[in-house]
């Protein structure tokens, strides 16, 4: 039924489903994206762990009984793709619903409306309500799935002779970083459009102009990626637990660290004073070959900023190169290995390959210099700038270490982002957007709150799939192609 893909002029470079009835095409080629998407990176995983309990020779299970297991997490991976309230089916009935419900609501609207009304805006309306309504049912499919995350049990007035009992309650917030990632990509859609119109007549913009454009995406990034390390430390459970796992794998930090600076956050750390909190940084401190005396806040004030470098020294500018070192060479066996694997799935030629390792190591260099200017921009408001400013006395070592040094990595790390490639950033904010925006949200709500949620992903989307509809080129990044393409009849 599926033919290949096809390569000439004219044709289509996505999966051809030519027996299939136009009218199914999107929901079927949504389902089998949302399917790869879903179930792909699980398949990758379970090979992976395998592959490495191979290598590592564990005994535990018989090589048999180690390919059972196999076979059935692979069973299980593939099956759960199937199931009619999951991303998948999600995807179908997303753009399904939209291709489908178009065609009647043009025709409703054009009643109702009368002839008085042009084509091109009942094409418009009739495309925005019929993904306004098949979001809306898409989003309640995933939210109708029930997980132990989001679901509490808790005690409740009962009839029996004691009088008390239990209640199951279920919580909304699953789909929210869903929600957020089309509500980002509708916004940037809308600013676009406004910022399209403020071209001149000849085509041209103002130097102010056209140099907000240049800094608006690393400003976007800046600003997201900020509100994110500020999360990170100080509200981790805002943060998606991979995410947040991932930031404080690139970190490389020792928690006790983190833990004494939101405990000054808190109060419960005061410089000068015995609160019962020298343990903490006096066992960091003898661990990495430190007098312990300077993890204890009542008799070093502040504590020393080589606590902060982690046994590179006392100088902040040498563990600022240390960082990007480490960092760079981590990121570089991420980065290599995956654009090698992408360019080897085409015929890579002598400048591909070239062009890969140089993205590689742009990217490398990218997120070496975040971390770089998150770790110096600490140091320079702990010792370097911040005491020139508030003075040294205890009460400004503690509002430095209460927040204001967290703030200054919080502030200078996002402008890494000025290395990567120009057509990069774009997809690196929207990227990081979302999750900024999450840590202002609760993570759970009340059920009976969903409908806002379904309200605001329903538009958005609508917002979305029409100006991908109209022009692939309206919707940045990989998205809008891949939107575009699923759309096509």
């Amino acid at each position: 039924m599926v033919t290949a893909v096809q390569a000439g002029r004219g044709a289509s470079p996505y999966i051809s489903l030519r027996t299939v009835p136009p009218s199914l095409r999107p929901a079927l080629r949504a389902f089998l994206l949302g399917y790869a998407s879903a179930v792909g990176p699980r398949l990758f995983t379970i090979l992976a762990r395998y592959a490495k309990s191979k290598r590592a020779g564990k005994k535990e299970v018989a090589d048999g009984g180690q390919k059972e297991h196999l076979a059935h997490s692979l069973r299980t991976a593939l099956a759960s793709g199937l199931k009619w309230n999951r991303f998948p089916s999600f995807c179908a009935l997303l753009a399904g619903g939209s291709a489908f419900l178009e065609v009647p609501l043009q025709r409703l609207l054009r009643k109702l409306l009368g002839p008085g009304i042009s084509t091109l805006t009942i094409t418009r309306l009739g495309r925005w309500f019929a993904t306004f309504f098949s979001a809306s049912l898409s989003l309640r499919l995933l939210q109708s799935r029930r997980t132990p995350a989001y679901t509490e049990i808790i005690p409740a007035k009962s009839d029996q002779p004691d009088g008390v009992g239990v209640k199951t309650v279920h919580y909304g917030g699953r789909t929210l970083d869903l929600t957020l990632f089309a509500a980002v990509r509708a916004l940037d859609v809308i600013v676009r459009a406004v910022w399209a119109r403020s071209v001149a007549a000849d085509g041209t913009r103002s130097k102010a102009a056209s140099l907000i454009g240049r800094l608006a995406d690393p400003a976007f990034f800046a600003v997201s990626s900020g509100a994110v390390m500020w999360a990170w430390f100080y509200a981790p459970s805002s943060l998606p637990r991979s995410y947040r796992e991932w930031i404080s794998s690139a970190a490389e930090v020792d928690p006790r660290l983190i833990e004494a600076l939101r405990r000054f956050r808190t109060g419960e750390m005061r410089y000068g004073e015995d609160t019962g909190q020298a343990e903490l940084l006096s066992s960091m401190a003898a661990d990495y070959g430190l007098p312990p005396a300077w993890g204890d806040p009542a008799v070093s004030v502040p504590f020393p900023c080589e606590l902060v470098h982690l046994g590179c020294g006392p100088s902040c500018e040498f563990h600022a190169l240390s960082r990007f070192y480490r960092s760079f060479r981590w990121s570089l066996s991420t980065y290599l290995p995956l654009t090698l694997a992408l360019q080897l799935r085409r015929k890579p030629t002598s400048k591909s390959l070239r062009r890969a390792v140089l993205s590689a190591v742009r990217s490398s260099a990218f997120l070496g210099t975040f971390i770089t200017l998150f770790y110096y921009g600490v140091c320079l408001s702990r010792t370097r700038i911040g005491p020139r400013i508030l003075g040294t006395d205890k009460s400004a070592r503690v509002a430095i270490d209460k927040g204001i040094c967290v703030g200054t990595g919080c502030t200078v790390c996002g402008w890494s982002v000025l290395i990567e490639a120009a057509q990069r950033r774009p997809e690196l904010a929207l990227f990081v957007a979302p999750r900024a925006l999450a840590t202002f949200l609760p993570r759970k709500y009340a059920e009976g709150k969903e409908w806002r949620e379904t309200a605001v992903f329903a538009a958005s989307a609508a917002v979305v799939f029409c100006a991908a509809a109209e022009d692939k080129g309206l919707v940045r990044g990989v998205l809008g192609k891949v939107i575009g393409s699923v759309l096509e009849r």
